[in-house]
């Protein structure tokens, strides 16, 4: 880092010695926390960021004109995703007497962000590491990240060239690292270059189809803040635009790997299958490249430890960027997907095993969920928990969910991406074709037909609420008299006690008890 002469009347030295003075904050208490690129202010329920006259490869703070274009861009880029974070832009000026104020009448010898405070133990990465998180808030999180994408502006950039150096300046910062074993940083190399060439079509064609956008860039867990229980993602990159013009499931992948650091791998496949289902059908066609956008990620953070650890600023950096690394070797090893099918009769507990199983099964994040009440609604163009009429459930209409979950199920196999298909599977039809789908792919398939008594489905079946099932005591006591017929290679489980019995039992069959 090389400090630059300022252009200013005064030093910014004594700017920043004015701010950390609790007379410039109406005799609030000061705390002055500095980063490589900013000084930040907390006082009272009120913070200022100052950018630090600096310049480094890659942004440049050293006039006061470009620190105030820069806090003019971090507000722009921040506010729509968290309001009540950011407040604005205020100078700090030199009045006539040789004074500075914050926002008084005079000069501008300085420009700072206006944020307003938050806990600083509520963001995600301390919830993340103390409490966990927890389901609700994992679905909060994917939803605050789709939101952030659909206002995103679109690029055509062809941002995926941009991944071979991303690589090469990983693989080159750690074979610097001198703690790192070269054997295992060329293997890294290696593998994530192979992946890269196996993605790289796909990343030209979502380009081209409007999923590169100005996103957030560095959507790391520290970077989101529960504010009144809502995750709101702040600290975007404001520097450098290009660097955060991404493909959109590389800004969701640095979330989700930093849930899988934390090892909260069931908030991680619930993050990630909310952010399918809810956003654009065709980002299921860019699952070929997750494993090397988590891998890179982490790769990121690995470094980013390693500069703070030769900094001095954090004396367990050395051991958690070690583990960042060992993450991104592990996220990019090639793992077989498999195909897993649940099915049984309504009120056996199919959906909530098969999300409760997504997360467990390999490759990381876990398998994509899909599920045939949840496809039957978005044919008929209407949300999940509205009721369908008698029709939407003929013959037909049955048979073409089913047609559609295989369809969908081979085009996330074929990227080498697990995957879980509710559906009842009552028919022998049914349950002789999607372990076609797995052949076809090369997968290994599972069928588990659940199973639980009269009683227990209908007491699960009056608890239901705001559920896309239409499933109700008339439909499950008709199933009752359905001739299912034989099972052949469906394993059956008994899914009459608590959901975490029927998964040990579920995860035996799977060879992953």
């Amino acid at each position: 880092m090389t400090a630059q002469p300022d252009d200013g009347a005064i030093s910014q030295a004594r700017v920043l010695a004015f701010l950390a003075d609790p007379s410039a904050h109406r005799g609030v208490t000061v705390r002055r926390i500095d980063t490589h690129a900013s000084s930040i202010f907390l006082a009272g329920k009120r913070a200022l960021k100052i950018k630090r006259a600096v310049r480094l490869p890659y942004l440049d703070y050293s006039t006061l004109a470009l620190r105030r274009a820069a806090c003019e861009a971090e507000f722009a880029i921040n506010k729509p995703n968290a309001p009540e974070i950011y407040l604005g832009i205020v100078a700090i000026v030199q009045n006539d007497n040789g004074r500075l104020e914050i926002g008084g009448r005079g000069t501008p010898v300085e420009w700072a962000l206006e944020m307003a405070r938050f806990d600083e133990t509520r963001t995600l990465d301390k919830i993340a590491r103390e409490q966990g998180i927890a389901s609700g808030l994992a679905v909060a999180i994917a939803d605050a990240i789709l939101r952030s994408h659909d206002i995103a502006e679109r690029s055509p950039a062809p941002w995926a060239q941009s991944i071979p150096t991303l690589i090469a300046r990983n693989t080159n910062r750690f074979r610097s690292s001198q703690v790192l074993g070269i054997a295992q940083v060329d293997q890294l190399d290696a593998s994530s270059m192979a992946a890269f060439d196996r993605a790289s079509d796909t990343l030209a064609k979502r380009a081209a189809g409007g999923f590169v956008r100005r996103c957030h860039g560095d959507l790391h867990l520290a970077n989101i803040a529960l504010i009144d229980d809502r995750p709101m993602l702040f600290d975007a990159i404001e520097f450098d635009p290009a660097m955060a013009t991404t493909d959109v499931l590389y800004d969701l992948a640095f979330p989700i790997m930093d849930l899988l650091y934390f090892k909260q791998a069931e908030a991680a496949n619930i993050a990630f299958n909310r952010y399918l289902s809810e956003s654009d059908d065709a980002n299921l066609g860019g699952l070929n490249a997750m494993q090397l956008f988590l891998s890179i990620r982490a790769a990121i953070r690995a470094n980013v430890l390693f500069t703070q650890a030769e900094r001095g600023a954090d004396q367990q950096a050395v051991e958690r960027a070690q583990s960042y690394f060992s993450l991104a070797r592990d996220l990019i090893a090639p793992k077989p997907a498999r195909l897993i099918a649940v099915g049984g009769t309504s009120g056996t507990g199919k959906s909530v095993l098969a999300r409760a199983l997504a997360s467990a099964i390999a490759p990381a994040p876990g398998a994509v969920v899909l599920r045939s009440d949840v496809l039957r609604k978005k044919m008929f163009g209407i949300p999940e928990t509205e009721p369908l009429p008698a029709d939407a459930y003929q013959p037909r209409v049955s048979e073409q969910v089913y047609d559609a979950l295989a369809s969908k199920a081979a085009r996330v196999l074929q990227q080498g991406v697990s995957v879980t298909v509710d559906a009842a599977f009552l028919r022998g039809r049914e349950r002789d074709a999607i372990p076609q789908v797995a052949q076809e792919c090369g997968a290994r398939f599972h069928g588990l037909f659940l199973n639980a008594d009269l009683a227990t489905r209908l007491a699960r079946l009056a608890g239901r609420r705001n559920d896309a099932s239409d499933a109700n005591a008339e439909v499950a006591k008709l199933q009752e008299r359905h001739d299912i017929g034989p099972l052949k290679d469906w394993a059956t489980i008994d899914a009459s006690g608590s959901l975490e019995h029927t998964r040990a039992a579920a995860l035996a069959e799977l060879g992953l008890g």
